[in-house]
């Protein structure tokens, strides 16, 4: 994750720029920030090495699932 060790304000920068490079292409994204992956169309979150749980950022918080618990864990910790 590129954006990992950076902080809100630059995340949110690069944020903007490769939203702008994957306008209408397929692009494949991997985070652990949830930020950086919340306007994805779709959304894979794996757990050791298996799909667990597959849709949009709103449709995967309405589930009771590991996107909910680490969002609200990144929540808690502000990121």
């Amino acid at each position: 994750d590129s954006l990992s060790s950076v902080d809100t304000q630059t995340e949110k920068l690069i944020q903007e720029a490769l939203d702008k490079l994957m306008e209408g292409r397929t692009t494949f994204v991997i985070a652990h920030r949830l930020s950086t992956v919340r306007r994805a169309d779709k959304i894979i979150v794996m757990d050791e090495g298996k799909i667990v749980q597959v849709g949009r950022h709103e449709e995967l918080l309405e589930e009771d699932g590991l996107y909910r618990e680490i969002h609200s864990l990144q929540l808690s910790e502000g990121n």
